[in-house]
């Protein structure tokens, strides 16, 4: 596999060959630095340890600094093992942009954006009351009968209510990589990239 760490920068178009004009999202990956090699001797399994993001060194522990001191790398951010590497790296290499192809599907790896507490039409789509005649007053968006009466004189786990929504892990699959700026560390990405702008995602294929 082949995996970066980046930021979600935000949403813009461009246009293709045939004239057509195409959504992306801009993330910035890397430079990532690879700061651990774990192998299957020594550690019990093979992975590569990737860091990104810069930090400053007051903010660091003095475990993380004597770590990233013996890599060679900066204290960063965010740590991330990748396993299955398709390529041979050694601690201290750089990660960059140049790993991708124009072309290529990946997939995304984000925190969606945290909403707050939502009722259940934002939160699950319900429809609501449309009919706002008969009496119904403030209900049009109210969730409605939950189903519980003498029997079964509960509410099952899992029923769609009102509740906390947003900031949770996602992973969007298939999504293209339209254009590169190398030079730039920039993806133009084609597909629903998950986070809010300045959000922190992984990007693997």
């Amino acid at each position: 596999m082949k995996a970066i760490i980046g930021t979600k920068i935000g949403n813009t178009s461009l246009f293709n060959e045939d004239g057509r004009s195409i959504p992306v999202t801009v993330v910035e990956v890397g430079p990532c630095f690879v700061t651990q090699v774990k192998t299957e001797e020594t550690d019990g399994y093979d992975a590569v340890q990737v860091a990104y993001g810069d930090k400053k060194e007051k903010n660091t522990s003095a475990g993380m600094k004597g770590h990233f001191k013996k890599s060679g790398v900066a204290p960063k951010r965010k740590l991330k093992e990748f396993k299955n590497f398709d390529f041979e790296v050694n601690v201290g290499d750089e990660i960059d942009a140049s790993i991708f192809e124009e072309g290529e599907k990946v997939t995304v790896v984000g925190i969606t954006k945290g909403k707050g507490f939502q009722g259940v039409v934002k939160r699950h789509n319900f429809k609501g009351v449309n009919d706002a005649t008969h009496g119904q007053h403030n209900r049009q968006r109210a969730p409605g009968s939950i189903g519980a009466a003498s029997y079964p004189a509960k509410v099952f786990k899992g029923m769609r209510m009102a509740g906390r929504t947003g900031g949770e892990r996602v992973k969007a699959k298939n999504l293209q990589i339209v254009k590169i700026f190398e030079d730039k560390n920039l993806l133009l990405i084609r597909g629903a990239v998950p986070g809010s702008k300045g959000s922190m995602v992984i990007i693997e294929n």
